[in-house]
């Protein structure tokens, strides 16, 4: 099915990107909200993008007005007639996604397909709040989605083949790059986030290394920025949503850091609030110190635990490989949406978490991961496509073979 036009529903920050992107590829998009200012949101975040471009000579002011004008903003359904793809960016709760699905349903026509940006929840649950399973699906954008250029496309149990393909085709209209995902919590990107995030969280808290010390070497390591300026860049109430849902999911293994909540609680939700982890700006905080000496006093955490660079980066590893063995995405999707959502590279390259361990050594990354499981706790277990590689002789690049091939 060829799509000629969209819609956006939530016009929030997300929304406005989700908004531009679709116009700079030609397309006419509505945009909806129940509330005029996020609304007014919305379109300012599309204009400053577009205002962006004019200002380094890449768009006419014209051009800029011309593409402004393919955006409807809208408080009802009353545009919704003809639209053939809609992609929900509410917040992050079911009970709400599940109702615009329902709202959606009865306004759109037969075709629409009904497309989530949601970043972890179910998208067959949100399916089965329509009496058409077969045209929802997840399109995670990565934020910023004017810059991002991965998006994850996440079939759920009742998705149809062609409703996969259709996205998949939009996506690469929208000059995007899209990468196929079996529905599984936190899908790829998130999931393989989570362990990293998590225990960047625990080694400060646990003071092992100071909240710059821990980024500056995780960007000496390879990524573009440290997990405390992500996790402030992206707000702290989302990250600890997710990571609570997650947790509900995956058990033990994914047991939060106890200092996010705390920096919620304290209305510490990042850039947005003026501080997170970080002062902002300002720079490493008095108030998060004390509230880490808090949890240290009070026997809530452990104190006087390593750290290395390794700590972080190879439970992502750990984590890339169980993927493998869910079938969750395949060996090449499950790197390149690394590099994609996140640019990560490793010793100069642009090379996804299972390129890395292949570079590394599997036995290395093995005999790692256990010294830091006797050390630190289970959670470091190595997953067993790890140890089946070792035993079977795959150790990576030195190998010639590891879960990629190399000649």
């Amino acid at each position: 099915m060829y799509i000629f036009k969209a819609a956006v529903v939530g016009a929030g920050t997300m929304g406005g990107e989700i908004a531009q992107v679709i116009t700079f590829s030609g397309l006419p998009v509505v945009m909806k909200d129940i509330d005029q200012g996020m609304l007014d949101k919305g379109m300012e975040k599309a204009r400053s993008i577009y205002q962006r471009r004019v200002d380094k000579g890449k768009m006419s002011a014209g051009e800029m007005e011309s593409k402004m004008d393919l955006i409807t903003p809208t408080l009802t359904y009353d545009d919704f007639g003809d639209v053939d793809i809609v992609i929900e960016a509410v917040p992050e709760k079911m009970e709400i996604k599940r109702a615009v699905f329902k709202e959606l349903a009865a306004v759109c026509p037969e075709q629409t397909i009904f497309a989530s940006n949601t970043s972890a929840l179910s998208i067959s649950e949100m399916g089965a709040a329509t009496d058409k399973p077969h045209k929802v699906i997840g399109m995670h954008f990565f934020n910023p989605a004017s810059v991002m250029k991965l998006v994850e496309v996440i079939p759920g149990l009742d998705t149809s083949q062609e409703t996969v393909d259709d996205v998949v085709m939009f996506t690469e209209s929208l000059r995007k790059i899209p990468v196929v995902v079996q529905e599984c919590p936190g899908f790829l990107v998130n999931r393989l986030l989570m362990p990293y995030i998590n225990e960047a969280t625990k080694a400060l808290e646990e003071g092992a290394a100071t909240a710059t010390e821990i980024d500056q070497a995780v960007v000496g390591w390879g990524m573009p920025m440290g997990p405390f300026t992500l996790m402030d860049m992206l707000g702290l109430d989302v990250i600890a949503h997710v990571g609570e849902y997650l947790y509900s999911e995956y058990g033990e293994r994914a047991s939060p850091a106890l200092l996010v909540p705390k920096l919620v609680e304290a209305g510490r939700l990042g850039e947005k609030s003026g501080g997170g982890f970080y002062d902002h700006p300002g720079g490493e905080s008095e108030t998060v110190a004390k509230m880490i000496k808090e949890l240290q006093s009070s026997g809530q955490v452990p104190t006087g635990t390593p750290f290395s660079v390794e700590r972080l980066m190879l439970p992502l590893i750990n984590e890339a490989a169980l993927c493998v063995q869910e079938n969750i995405a395949s060996i090449t999707d499950i790197d390149m949406a690394m590099v994609a959502g996140t640019g990560m590279t490793y010793g100069g390259e642009r090379i996804g978490p299972l390129a890395v361990a292949d570079k590394i050594g599997l036995d290395v990354v093995v005999e790692k991961l256990e010294a830091l499981a006797k050390e630190l706790g289970p959670r470091f277990q190595p997953v067993r496509p790890l140890k089946l590689r070792v035993r079977a002789g795959h150790l990576g690049v030195k190998a010639g073979k590891g879960f990629h091939e190399y000649a």
